[in-house]
């Protein structure tokens, strides 16, 4: 069905499938997403689903499609790795180039915005861009030259006032850069580098309010500049609020993970959390522990529900937070009306299926994270970012991998054997074949 007779949907799995994958199909993505962000949830759990049904070949429309999701979920290693497989599409080089600006690699990414431009993808927007990635490269006058060229057809792009904002914040013209950025808001209210950029001369004016509430918003959804990050960080570092510094250094470093400054605040933040005591914070905090640590037996929830429940290694509250709708389903002899009764005794606590995942944890099942005075190796690093799709698992095995959201290495690692062994289908065979692919990298399960 051509794209122009289909009705708008929601449904980011039917977009995330649309034919053909183009800006239209990407456009109308971004706006779903952007209308309910628990969709980004949804979107991964497609995103696992393609890479299972696709785990044997993998076409370059296929890369294509992964590649961008990626992108869109902050998965900027991911996203690259699939784009450079999709071919000569303008598309693909335009998101590797927003990807590879993230991981600040500006030399590539003014390349990659260059190729897009001329393959007709967005033209005066991938120029625009690849302004912006020569002038972080020092080269403004090219950058200039590139504005000055667009200059007539690109003003009622928000891209090209930011760009323009950026270089009178070069030449010290803070007053005319802040109309600028604040162009580009009007064009795009979502317009991460504008957001950015009016937050950053709000912090330098001491306008710490302005400033935190922009970097909010510019931070909400991918791609999101490691700049506003650090600086939201900062912020909340000031004003004492060391949990939320902390997730923004954290988010930093699962983009980067080498990145000095956010290493060094981290150890910074965490040593302040371990000085400052906030009476009223810490009384929420341990009233939420104190939920989140409720047995499950607690409730008067049927006996296949119990079952199910026990089976998976489910306790508490806390971990049913950590778990989505999808993985429970995926249990034998568990179903709606089991789902139904789960969901309510949620409700009753404030509490719903996923949230934990939605605030940073992967798989359904908490991965842990190494302290930052004791590093893994960059190769480590690698082996636990590696796709699941890259151990060559049976097709038993790869759709256990999906029904429980598992996408990568290291949210395999983060599982116990018995938790995969209650997926249906999966037994001791299957098991054996995920330990002894993991035992080649050198890991192991949890608890094994």
């Amino acid at each position: 069905m051509a794209t122009s007779a289909m009705k708008f949907t929601t449904d980011v799995r039917m977009l995330l499938d649309r034919d053909p994958f183009d800006q239209s199909a990407v456009a109308d993505l971004l706006e779903a997403l952007s209308r309910d962000p628990s969709r980004y949830s949804t979107l991964r759990e497609a995103v696992a689903a393609m890479q299972t049904k696709h785990a044997q070949s993998m076409s370059p429309d296929i890369h294509l499609r992964l590649g961008v999701a990626q992108v869109l979920l902050g998965r900027y290693s991911l996203g690259i790795g699939h784009l450079e497989k999709a071919g000569e599409v303008g598309l693909a080089h335009y998101y590797r180039g927003l990807a590879l600006e993230c991981q600040q690699r500006f030399r590539e990414a003014a390349q990659a915005f260059g190729a897009a431009a001329e393959l007709g993808y967005l033209a005066d927007k991938s120029q625009l861009h690849r302004a912006g990635a020569l002038r972080r490269l020092g080269e403004s006058d090219q950058a200039r030259e590139l504005l000055d060229k667009l200059k007539d057809r690109a003003q009622s792009i928000a891209e090209y006032h930011h760009q323009r904002g950026c270089l009178l914040v070069e030449e010290g013209l803070m007053a005319e850069a802040a109309e600028a950025f604040e162009t580009a808001l009007k064009l795009d209210k979502d317009h991460s580098g504008a957001l950015f950029q009016l937050a950053y001369l709000n912090d330098l004016a001491g306008n710490d309010e302005t400033a935190r509430e922009l970097y909010q918003r510019c931070v909400q959804k991918p791609p999101v500049p490691l700049g506003a990050l650090i600086n939201l960080g900062i912020l909340y570092e000031d004003e004492e609020k060391y949990r939320e510094a902390e997730q923004c250094f954290r988010r930093v470093l699962d983009i980067y993970p080498n990145h000095p400054r956010a290493r060094l605040y981290l150890k910074d933040v965490r040593a302040s959390k371990e000085m400052y005591y906030d009476e009223e914070a810490e009384r929420r905090y341990d009233h939420l522990r104190q939920v989140l640590e409720i047995p499950v037996t607690d409730f008067e929830l049927s006996v296949r529900s119990r079952n199910c429940l026990k089976k998976m290694g489910i306790r508490t509250l806390g971990d049913l937070t950590r778990i989505t709708e999808s993985q429970l389903l995926s249990s034998k002899n568990f179903g709606e009306t089991s789902l139904t009764e789960i969901k309510a005794m949620m409700e009753a606590k404030s509490l719903r299926l996923g949230m934990a995942i939605e605030n940073g944890e992967a798989g359904g099942f908490k991965v842990a994270v190494e302290p930052v005075d004791e590093p893994i190796s960059p190769e480590e690093r690698a082996k636990l970012a590696m796709p699941i799709t890259e151990l060559n698992l049976s097709v038993r095995a790869r759709k256990c991998m999906n029904k429980l959201g598992i996408t990568t290495v290291g949210e395999l690692i983060a599982h116990t054997q018995d938790q995969l062994l209650e997926c249906k289908n999966f037994g001791v065979t299957s098991l054996n074949e995920v330990r002894d692919k993991l035992s080649e990298l050198g890991l192991k399960l949890k608890n094994d």
